[in-house]
């Protein structure tokens, strides 16, 4: 999580950008929206008629660029580690979209080679930037609502018979279905409040689009073992509609996210409720809670500022963000490692029965 304030930074970085569809574009307006230059260059296979005169047709002019500083990954997830690691050995900063890799080993592979380049390496969890998200987290460490007791996540969306078309339907391409595409912000918050999480069980699976190697619903909950604190998510993409709770109860109250001020507007109003004091049994009235509203979605600009004055070293993170990286990734091969367990439980079972 971060302060809710946007630094612009008075250095201006020299960066380029690797992927301009959707994401890179709003990565770009962010740069720009915080004081930064346009891209020193952009590849993007696609034409960009407003920056023709910055595209380039190898990525790699971007990468061995010795002017360039930094570069910003926006790149199908199969592309994300390669592109990380060799920016990284050609001395440059890095900023990639998540998910970072396939699996926490992969993951590890670019500590690694982060660790010999000495650069900064940041991923794009631009959940913990959103205004709901930043003020949980500042409430929470006030500590005037006592400890974590239990979190719970619903993150959905709706798709159609056009997501067949898309990359992320290809397992290859994409690595995983719901729980790499919106399922690993809900977990990341989760990191962020609840600590690591030592017990897990998880349901995935497919049961309407059945893609291969694609889940379209995840069911998980855990438990952190030494301070008590469990959590639930739901990850979905057979919801039908778009759906965005994050929900954080403790000792002294509780505060309810319904809502995410996205560029589409389909998850509606970003609203925070905040129960402000502990009623009298049964429960909390409506009364009792105060809600906050955000009205504009400051995530990208806050986590491009935040990456750039890392790498200004005008601010030091709070945590290494590949670390953060590398404990979310756990949690995903978890959460698949114990569904092909369960698989082959019951494969075995089911052979047993047939076999008597």
């Amino acid at each position: 999580m971060t302060s809710g304030a946007i630094s612009k930074e008075s250095e201006t970085l020299k960066y380029g950008i690797i992927g301009y569809g959707g994401m890179g574009a709003i990565r770009h307006n962010a740069m720009r929206a915080i004081g930064q230059n346009v891209a020193h260059k952009i590849y993007e296979i696609r034409p960009v008629p407003e920056f023709r005169d910055l595209l380039v047709d190898d990525y790699r002019k971007i990468i061995d660029d010795p002017e360039i500083e930094a570069v910003i990954i926006c790149t199908p997830n199969f592309l994300n580690k390669k592109l990380t690691i060799e920016a990284l050995k050609a001395g440059k900063h890095v900023f990639c979209e998540k998910p970072p890799a396939f699996n926490g080993t992969e993951m590890e592979e670019i500590i690694e080679v982060e660790d010999q380049a000495n650069r900064v390496l940041m991923y794009g969890f631009n959940h913990r930037h959103h205004g709901g998200s930043i003020k949980i987290r500042e409430t929470i460490e006030s500590g005037e609502y006592g400890r974590v007791l239990w979190l719970r996540g619903r993150y959905g969306k709706s798709v159609d018979e056009n997501y067949f078309g898309n990359w992320r339907a290809n397992k290859e391409l994409a690595g995983g279905g719901i729980l790499l595409d919106q399922g690993i912000h809900m977990l990341d918050l989760f990191l962020q409040i609840g600590g690591d999480f030592d017990e897990m069980h998880a349901f995935v699976s497919n049961l309407y689009w059945k893609l291969p190697g694609i889940e379209d619903n995840v069911f998980a909950i855990f438990r952190n073992s030494t301070s008590g604190t469990c959590a639930s998510l739901h990850s979905t993409m057979t919801q039908w509609r778009h759906l965005f709770s994050f929900e954080v109860f403790l000792e002294r109250g509780y505060m309810v996210l319904n809502g995410l001020k996205t560029p589409s507007g389909t998850y509606g109003a970003e609203a925070l409720s905040i129960a402000k004091n502990r009623s009298n049994a049964p429960a909390a009235t409506w009364e009792d809670e105060e809600v906050h509203r955000y009205d504009v979605d400051q995530s990208w600009e806050r986590e491009m500022a935040n990456f750039v004055a890392a790498v200004n070293g005008t601010v030091t993170p709070r945590s290494r963000d590949s670390f953060e990286a590398l404990r979310v990734m756990r949690m995903i091969d978890r959460i698949y490692d114990n569904e092909r367990h369960q698989s082959g439980q019951l494969f075995t079972k089911l052979n047993g029965e047939m076999s008597l």
